[in-house]
């Protein structure tokens, strides 16, 4: 791989030298950059990223001690292995001078090729081994990434089907389904002796009318305004559904008073009865409605099916008895 093709640079102010170097790293596995002098070696340190710096010491101007230190103290090049290539400072003094300033390595001159080469293969292999551990990483980033993003995506679309499933296309208020998950669990929090509740069937007095007489679309932008003027005037803990066609109902949270039922109902009712100015394709249409609404209270022991019966009665008997009012189950 091209990206794993490692690149050596060499430091010497003798042209001599660099012709030698050249030589007899014409075999090895890399890339050979040159530099006479410590800033030009310091700029390409700036440009490429070096697998190891064969670097002269005794040079003028900015000797390889210094040109070490910088590239040390460089966060972007401090990795980069440095071996001081010298026929000058043998002596320990000058050899940890050399290590502080960031030498991994000496080679003295004149050089043994066969140790220069066998040094630059160890970091060679060392460079090649890193960037595969790198790649790697990369890619193993690369791929948590991407699948971080398909298990958002795909959380985000359960979450969506679910909602569907859930919820009434139309006016997106919760739907059969939905509504019976909560009245069951509202029927097991107050079996619990936790706060009690009514339910309320309410149906929609004179909406086949708007249906009939204005089209569809006036009828479902009916049925969204319903839906909004009952979801604007009941309580955080209570449940407006829409079960279908104009039939709604509602979970009144924390209601166990028949009259607190009833008033909360009344003023539903009023509500839905309020006349509505329709936006249906550019045109306004007007509207007039009301609403049938049954109610009745949760007892001990009252299940399901009980409570829907009794809501369901009471809204039929509210329409029997003049429609647009509320009636409390006996």
């Amino acid at each position: 791989m091209n990206n794993l093709r490692p690149k050596i640079l060499v430091v010497d102010d003798t042209p001599a030298n660099l012709i030698a170097m050249r030589r007899l790293l014409a075999k090895a596995d890399a890339d050979i950059y040159e530099a006479s002098n410590g800033n030009d070696a310091l700029a390409l340190c700036l440009d490429h990223a070096f697998a190891l710096v064969l670097l002269d010491v005794n040079m003028p101007e900015m000797d390889g001690f210094e040109v070490a230190q910088f590239i040390s103290d460089n966060d972007d090049m401090g990795d980069t292995p440095i071996i001081f290539v010298t026929a000058a400072y043998a002596d320990d003094i000058n050899r940890i001078r050399g290590y502080t300033a960031g030498a991994v390595d000496y080679i003295a001159k004149p050089i043994n090729d066969v140790i220069l080469q066998s040094k630059v293969k160890v970091f060679l292999d060392l460079y090649r081994a890193r960037a595969l551990l790198q790649q790697a990483l990369d890619e193993l980033s690369a791929r948590n990434e991407q699948l971080t993003r398909e298990v958002t995506e795909r959380t985000r679309m359960e979450q969506l089907v679910r909602h569907q499933a859930m919820h009434d296309a139309l006016t997106g208020l919760p739907n059969r389904v939905l509504f019976r998950e909560r009245l069951e669990a509202a029927i097991g929090v107050a079996e619990g002796g936790g706060a009690r509740f009514a339910l309320a069937y309410l149906d929609i007095d004179g909406f086949k009318g708007v249906n009939d007489g204005h089209g569809h679309a006036a009828g479902d932008e009916l049925l969204k305004a319903i839906a909004s003027r009952l979801s604007a005037r009941t309580r955080a803990g209570d449940t407006v559904a829409r079960l279908g066609g104009d039939e709604f109902a509602l979970l009144l949270d924390g209601t166990a008073d028949g009259e607190q039922a009833l008033a909360r109902c009344r003023s539903l009712c009023d509500a839905i009865a309020e006349p509505y100015m329709l936006d249906v394709g550019g045109a306004r249409v007007p509207a007039k409605i009301g609403a049938s609404i049954g109610v009745t209270l949760f007892h001990p022991g009252d299940g399901y099916d009980r409570l829907v019966a009794a809501a369901d009665e009471a809204m039929y008997e509210a329409k029997r008895g003049g429609k647009n009012r509320s009636v409390l189950a006996a």
